[in-house]
Parts: structure tokens; C-alpha cells; sequence
């Protein structure tokens, strides 16, 4: 019996979206000509419908019943479908497969399945590994590196495993790991990791980790495990599904038992569908991720805006999401009285122009950008990796870099109070030595995003709390959290730690919205219950490991989002509790006798159609505007309902028929006007 449910499951999904969208146009236009009595073949054009529509929905709830007894809203459908076949109302049949089917693709349709980004991650570890063995080079396979040998990395080479440098002194990009926006200066004895890139002078390393301990598949098996751990959200009708199911099958049964008509009892059946239930969600997110396009954001998940509308804590990393993760010169400073601040910067900018440090760059480029001077030829150009350059400008021997430079090259220094105080507030401190004495010193520090303090202001008033995840260090993090007044700041965070992080919040029932651009931050973003990822500057992985991306990196529209989200499921909430109430009256109608199965049927399409309100809701009319636009759908479906049911029961008036038609028209016009006015 399982291996018959694993069958017709995965016939089920077989052909996908355009076979939904496929059938429903067959089945929508069998509907029609069976409403119209248009019959060109020997049975009623509805059974089109009620075999392409109704019996996946028929099959669906005898798996989940046989599978897990899992009583959802397809199984109150699948007794409506049968019981209305059973007294010969194939229509209204027909018409609630097709609308409940309807709701299904919308659903699907945004409802958009996150990719792992697994594959872009895997292309991130190096391939080849250039071990040294009986003092020959040898280019082999990474996966073949074993602990104790001997590596070498050249310049510009990604690491092939983790290990530690046993020879020679450079810089490392370690973004892919830590995030950070800066090289980060490594000598012998110093730990390098695996997917890291080598910035400058080669070096020899012995192999650590190798194979699935390095760092970079340590990553890869974090956003494995972080996505599993992921909960699914499922279906508000689900939800309430057994619950209606019991409801519905009691008042269709005392219905009959009291009254003894059995169409009674069929039509409650065929009202009491949680159609409403079932599109209300789609139909509310479709809205907002509508409106959240306009404000530059890429909504991945269907259901992540549901889960961002929960959300207590938003994570931020640091470099890249409230900076823009490049240095800038923030202040240049003399200590000598033969040289201005001006003439450091000058001076020090000509001697880093040939440099391809990004510290190097940033100086040259500051400078360039502030309007001054153009730079001065720099001749005897001579990098050292790791300490810093050297320099013939103006016939000056001309020094910048760190204190360690300065020393080796004997130049007597002690450092200055003020760039102590640089320091401690996480800045970068370039050193300035002209002929043998300290000039003076240039502070950089990452840009900071203008936007940034008021963001956080707005989060905070619309009860999210800001927390500060980044892999910097403590000073940096904590100046940085204190310009923004964010009183949670974790630093010094490798992957592994913002998953701990997260997962603590989540442990206190604290749902977490993490925002971050870089590779590492792709485990945290799928760890989080929505992961938002800045999609201008991030990586391609962090932006697949998300469930929204910021296609701008606008981070000002944040609130905006979060605001959004929670606007959202106040109207899924109001629609589901108007439609339910209509709901209700329909069925005393019903037991009253008052709606015929058909009757009941287009119930369905003007219930549908009022409870899509919440369009007009999630886009920024004019609540007036807004609730004419409402009234007139409402009126427009009641219009068009009525007209086709009298146009189809006024068989032989043709006078009647005329007016019906005219009707009909009026009322089918006004809804698609109302319509296109909501979703333009």
C-alpha cells in the first residue's frame, strides 16, 4: 500500500506548473460551457473539469489519509465532489474543483522553493594543492593532502586546506569566512583555513585538516544542517482543516436527518469548502510580495514574509549590511612640525598609488576623491607583504605602513595617544616615516551606510530587537554598535558562532531574522526563520541561502518590510474571519433551502472574489479610493453571479435571456475593471 501512495504522489507531481496552468484552462472553459448549457458532447462539459481538477484533489486526500491520516481541506473537498456527482449537480462539482485547484497553483506559484547554493559553495574549494615532497613541487589533487605535508601558495591562490605557515609572511582575504572587509596580515605560526585567498607573496604551510575536516566543507555541511533544521510552514486551512471537516460533516448530517433532503445537505458541503481558507494566504502574499518588489526587495520564499511578521530579533552582520565594506580614510594626523596633516596624506597617498593592498588603494583613492593635489611620482617602489610599503617621493624616502615597518626600517616611533584612541574604536592605523622620522599617521575605518542609524531606530520601534553578529574585532564591533545604539554585540564570529548565536534566540523563543552579504553568512541565513541577504554586494551564495534578497542594498526599507510582513497577516487574519462569517450564512441559507448546490457553487466565486480585498490593502491607495475599488468588485460579482444564474434558469423567454445577458455583461465588466484597477 505505500509503495502505491509513493506511486500516485509522484504522478501527481508529474509536468509540473504547466501542466496545472494547462488544465485549468481546459477545465476553467469546461466550466463555462456548462454553466452556458453548451454540451457538444454526450455528458455535461463540467465532468472535464471534475475529472482534470477534482480527481487529483480526490487522490491527494486518500494519500494523506492512508499515508499519515492527515485530515486537511482536500478531504471536505473530496466529499463535496462526490456528494454532488451522487445527486446529479455536476457543475457545482465541476466549479469547486476548479476554484479549489485554482488556489492550489496560486499557492505554488509563490511558494518558491529556496535553493542550498551547495553547488556554488563546492566551487569555492580549491581543487589542486601544490605539495612539496623530496624537495620537488607536485601539483595534486586537494582531496589527496594529507596532515603533515608540506604546501606551498602562491599569490592570488585560494588555500587548499587548513593548516599553519611555516614560511614566509602575507595577507589573506578571509572573507569566505569570517566575513571581514579587510586582509588580515599572517606570518609563520599564524593559522590560515581553507577557501581563503592568498593576497600577496607566496608562502609554505603544513596541512592540518584536510578533506571533509577543512574549514570550507565545514561550511558546506553547516548550510546542509542549517536548512534541514528549517520548519515548513504549512497551509492556514490545514491547520483548521479537522476542525471544519467535523463541523461541516455534522450540520450536513443532522441537515438531512431533520429535514430529509439530501441537496440540503450536499449544498452545506459544497459552502462549507474552505476555498476562502485555501486562497487567502496565496492571494495576501502575492499582494505584499507585489508591493515589497517596489521597495527593492526579492521575496525567494513564499512563506517568508508570514515568518518575518513573527520575527523578535533581527541579526545583522556588520561588513557589507550596515557598512559598505570598503575602508576610507577617516582622519590623517602630523606629529612633526616640519610636515602638515595635509603633506602626510599627500606624501603618504603617492607612496601607496603603486600598491595593490586594498589599505594601499583606499589611501591613494581617498585622496584622488578629496579634491587635493594630484600625487607625486613614486619611484624605488618596494612592498613588503604584511608590514607595509616604501617609497622615493620628492626625492623623500617615504614609509607607510605599521608600526613593525617603521622599526625594522630603524625608525624610532612610539605610538601616539591619539591613534591608540583610532584603535580602540576599530579603525585601521597606517603609520607615516619620511627620511628616517615618524610624520604622523592616517586612520581608516569601514564606510558607514548613512541609512544605517535610522534603520535601526525604526526596527526598534516596530518591536524587533537589533543584534550585531559580525567577525570583527571587539573595538570595531563595539564603536560600531554604539554609533547605531545597538545594545547586543557578539564579535570575533566565525560561522559557527552565529548559528550558536541564533539558535539561543530561537531556543528562547525568539524567532531571528539575519541579515548578512558575505559567504559566511550563508549557514546563519538559512539557520534563521528568514534570512535576507544584500543582493547588490552579497555573494551569489549568501543571496541562494536566503529567503529574501535586498536587490539594492538599500537597507533603509527594512522597516518598510517588516512593517509590510506584519500588515499582511493582519489582512490573511480579517479576510479569513469575512469569509468564514459569509461562510456561516451561506450554510443557514442552505439549511433553510434557500441555495441550491449551484447556487452554493457561485457563492464560491463571489466569496473568492470579495475576499481578495486585501489587494487593495497591501498596495498604497487611499483608504477611500481603496474601499470603493472593494464595493465595486463585491457589487460587480453579485451582479454577475445573479445574471448567469437567471440567464441559464430563464431557458425559454428569450426577452428575459436578453436581460439576464445585459446583466451579466454589466456585472462581468465592472469585476474585470475593479480587478485591473486593484492589481495595476
Amino acid at each position: 500500500m505505500k509503495r502505491l501512495m509513493e506511486k500516485l504522489e509522484h504522478l501527481l507531481e508529474l509536468g509540473g506548473i504547466r501542466k496545472d496552468v494547462t488544465l485549468l484552462v481546459i477545465s476553467g472553459a469546461a466550466v463555462i460551457c456548462s454553466l452556458l448549457k453548451f454540451q457538444p458532447f454526450p455528458f455535461d462539459m463540467a465532468w472535464i473539469a471534475i475529472v482534470l481538477c477534482g480527481l487529483p484533489i480526490i487522490l491527494e486526500a486518500v494519500v494523506g489519509l492512508v499515508t499519515a491520516f492527515d485530515i486537511k481541506a482536500d478531504v471536505l473537498v473530496s466529499l463535496a465532489l462526490i456528494a454532488s456527482i451522487c445527486i446529479g449537480e455536476e457543475f457545482a462539482a465541476g466549479e469547486v474543483a476548479f476554484i479549489m485547484q485554482l488556489g492550489a497553483l496560486l499557492e505554488e506559484l509563490t511558494v518558491a522553493k529556496a535553493r542550498a547554493g551547495i553547488e556554488k559553495l563546492v566551487h569555492l574549494t580549491p581543487q589542486t594543492a601544490r605539495v612539496l615532497r623530496e624537495g620537488r613541487e607536485e601539483i595534486v589533487p586537494a582531496e589527496q593532502v594529507r596532515v603533515g605535508d608540506r604546501i606551498r601558495v602562491l599569490p592570488g591562490e585560494s588555500i587548499p586546506v587548513d593548516g599553519v605557515i611555516v614560511s614566509g609572511q602575507t595577507s589573506i582575504n578571509q572573507a569566505v569566512m569570517t566575513g571581514e572587509s579587510l586582509p588580515v596580515d599572517k606570518t609563520v605560526g599564524d593559522f590560515v583555513s581553507s577557501g581563503t585567498v592568498n593576497q600577496f607573496g607566496a608562502f609554505e604551510m603544513e596541512a592540518s585538516k584536510v578533506g571533509e575536516d577543512s574549514s570550507i566543507q565545514r561550511m558546506i555541511r553547516l548550510v546542509q544542517s542549517a536548512d534541514a533544521g528549517k520548519a515548513k510552514i504549512v497551509g492556514i486551512a490545514d491547520r483548521w482543516a479537522t476542525w471544519i471537516v467535523v463541523i461541516a460533516l455534522s450540520a450536513a448530517a443532522l441537515t438531512w436527518l431533520l429535514t430529509g433532503q439530501i441537496i440540503r445537505a450536499v449544498t452545506i458541503l459544497v459552502v462549507f469548502c474552505p476555498c476562502a481558507l485555501v486562497l487567502a494566504t496565496p492571494t495576501a502574499i502575492m499582494a505584499a510580495i507585489g508591493n515589497a518588489t517596489k521597495h527593492g526587495f526579492l521575496v525567494r520564499e513564499g512563506d517568508a514574509l508570514e515568518r518575518l511578521a513573527g520575527v523578535k530579533v533581527i541579526a545583522f552582520d556588520k561588513t557589507g549590511t550596515l557598512t559598505y565594506g570598503t575602508p576610507e580614510v577617516v582622519k590623517a594626523a602630523s606629529v612633526s612640525e616640519e610636515f602638515s596633516k595635509e603633506d602626510v596624506y599627500r606624501l603618504a597617498a603617492s607612496a601607496e598609488q603603486l600598491s595593490e593592498h586594498p589599505l594601499g588603494k583606499a589611501i591613494a583613492a581617498g585622496f584622488r576623491k578629496a579634491g587635493k593635489d594630484s600625487v607625486a611620482p613614486a619611484e624605488a617602489f618596494w612592498m613588503i607583504p604584511g608590514r607595509g610599503v616604501c617609497a622615493q617621493v620628492e626625492g623623500k624616502a617615504v614609509l607607510a605602513g605599521k608600526p613593525e615597518l617603521l622599526r625594522e626600517q630603524s625608525v624610532p616611533m612610539t605610538v601616539p595617544a591619539e591613534a591608540e584612541e583610532a584603535l580602540r574604536q576599530g579603525c585601521t592605523v597606517i603609520y607615516v616615516a619620511v627620511d628616517g622620522a615618524l610624520a604622523g599617521y592616517l586612520a581608516l575605518s569601514d564606510t558607514l551606510r548613512q541609512e544605517s542609524a535610522a534603520t535601526i531606530e525604526a526596527l526598534s520601534r516596530l518591536g524587533v530587537q537589533p543584534v550585531l553578529l559580525t567577525g570583527d574585532h571587539e573595538n570595531a564591533a563595539a564603536a560600531i554598535a554604539a554609533k547605531w545604539k545597538i545594545r547586543q554585540v557578539r564579535a570575533n564570529c566565525l560561522p559557527e558562532d552565529e548559528l550558536t548565536a541564533i539558535g539561543e534566540y530561537q531556543e528562547q523563543g525568539q524567532p531571528v531574522c539575519m541579515i548578512g552579504d558575505g559567504v559566511n553568512d550563508a549557514p546563519a541565513l538559512k539557520k534563521a526563520d528568514v534570512g535576507i541577504a544584500m543582493g547588490g554586494v552579497g555573494s551569489d551564495i549568501a543571496v541562494d541561502a536566503a529567503d529574501i534578497a535586498l536587490v539594492d542594498d538599500e537597507g533603509k526599507e527594512l522597516p518598510h518590510l517588516i512593517a509590510l510582513s506584519k500588515r499582511m497577516m493582519t489582512t490573511i487574519k480579517l479576510n479569513m474571519t469575512f469569509s468564514m462569517a459569509l461562510n456561516f450564512a451561506a450554510i443557514v441559507l442552505a439549511i433553510v433551502g434557500t441555495l441550491n448546490p449551484v447556487v452554493g457553487a457561485l457563492v464560491h466565486n463571489c466569496r473568492f472574489g470579495v475576499g481578495d480585498y486585501q489587494l487593495g490593502i497591501l498596495t498604497e491607495m487611499e483608504e477611500k479610493e481603496m474601499t470603493v475599488k472593494i464595493i465595486g468588485l463585491i457589487v460587480g460579482l453579485l451582479v454577475l453571479g445573479a445574471g448567469l444564474y437567471y440567464l441559464v434558469k430563464e431557458k425559454k423567454d428569450p426577452e428575459s435571456r436578453k436581460i439576464y445577458g445585459v446583466v451579466s455583461a454589466v456585472g462581468g465588466v465592472l469585476v474585470i475593471g475593479c480587478i485591473l484597477s486593484l492589481i495595476l
